[in-house]
């Protein structure tokens, strides 16, 4: 029943939710520090939706759940900040040319190197358990362990500290609104990756071969099409995602950890749930429902900020059990 009335007035649903989440905060934010937190849960919602993205889409086009998901994530950041500390000079350079240079270069080594990673996974292990979701969850959780302690042996077990490259640090003060460089960064750095995702998916051919080959994996090889050859490809995107989302949420955090991916592969899994699995447009509402939420109750009540997600989280599927943004719909 419930999910019926969704389903009816799911347009309307959603705006009134999406006006309770920007306009209720206010009741308790002064208003110059709701914007600035505002600014920051986007941010942090776009960083989300770059760990997010992946694990929906490997779910969505490829039926497999990968609990390797974080280890990439936490490989891409180490990645980062190799190169990082190798070009330092750039980073500490008083000049965007050479700020923006590093950024690339790292971002660019990150996301090679872990989509490489992501290949060598999908073949070796998860090609072999496809259909059997039980045994991708063991199998991956597995992966994991495996990587993180590679991480420690290759870059050992403490904490580092992740220098941002110097222009991207400091801020704006519009209006005695606290606007963070590197933040608005993010925000783009999302809105680039989700246009691009949905760019590929509906608009090329080769999105729709893949989209084609998870209704019908037989009906694509007979026509020609290398479907495995496909999902190895589509399992390498979700791979350089998780790198990508790794380096940039470590510059946000100033920090990496062997660690470090659990945590947010958590925070990936509630937004996929909110988002619907599968969806893109999903993935990119959950996040910055996530992000959002997170900044407005850590201000107001800190000791539920964790919890209001997984509470969020709880009501939708009560409502909607697909989600709000399904794939397919």
């Amino acid at each position: 029943m419930a999910e019926s009335v969704f389903r009816r007035f799911s347009q309307q649903i959603t705006l009134i939710g999406a006006v309770v989440l920007f306009v209720l905060p206010l009741l308790g934010i002064p208003p110059t520090t709701y914007l600035t937190l505002t600014l920051a849960g986007l941010a942090m919602g776009m960083l989300l939706f770059l760990v997010a993205s992946g694990v929906s889409i490997i779910f969505g086009l490829m039926d497999v759940l990968n609990f390797a998901h974080g280890s990439l994530f936490a490989w891409g950041a180490y990645v980062g900040f190799t190169v990082f500390s190798l070009l330092m000079p750039w980073v500490e350079a008083d000049s965007l040319a050479l700020n923006l240079a590093v950024f690339l270069v790292a971002m660019v080594t990150a996301m090679i190197t872990v989509a490489l990673l992501g290949i060598l996974l999908e073949r070796v292990i998860v090609r072999r358990v496809y259909g059997n979701h039980l045994f991708q969850i063991l199998i991956t959780f597995g992966a994991t362990i495996v990587l993180v302690e590679l991480i420690r042996v290759f870059w050992g077990p403490n904490d580092e500290v992740m220098r941002v490259p110097l222009t991207f640090r400091g801020n704006w003060d519009i209006l005695d609104v606290i606007v963070y460089r590197y933040r608005v960064i993010c925000i783009i750095i999302g809105l680039l990756v989700y246009g691009g995702l949905l760019l590929i998916l509906k608009k090329t051919k080769l999105g729709t071969i893949v989209r084609a080959g998870v209704e019908d994996r037989d009906m694509v090889q007979a026509m020609g099409h290398n479907i495995y050859l496909l999902f190895t490809g589509v399992f390498a995107v979700g791979a350089a995602l998780a790198a990508l989302g790794g380096l940039a949420m470590s510059l946000f955090s100033l920090q990496v950890y062997p660690d470090m991916g659990g945590t947010y592969l958590l925070f990936a899994f509630i937004v996929v749930i909110i988002g619907g699995l599968g969806s893109v447009t999903g993935s990119l509402v959950g996040a910055l429902i996530v992000g959002l939420t997170y900044n407005y109750v850590a201000y107001l009540v800190p000791w539920a900020a964790a919890g209001v997600n997984i509470l969020i989280m709880i009501i939708i599927l009560l409502i909607r059990p697909t989600g709000l943004f399904p794939a397919g719909e």
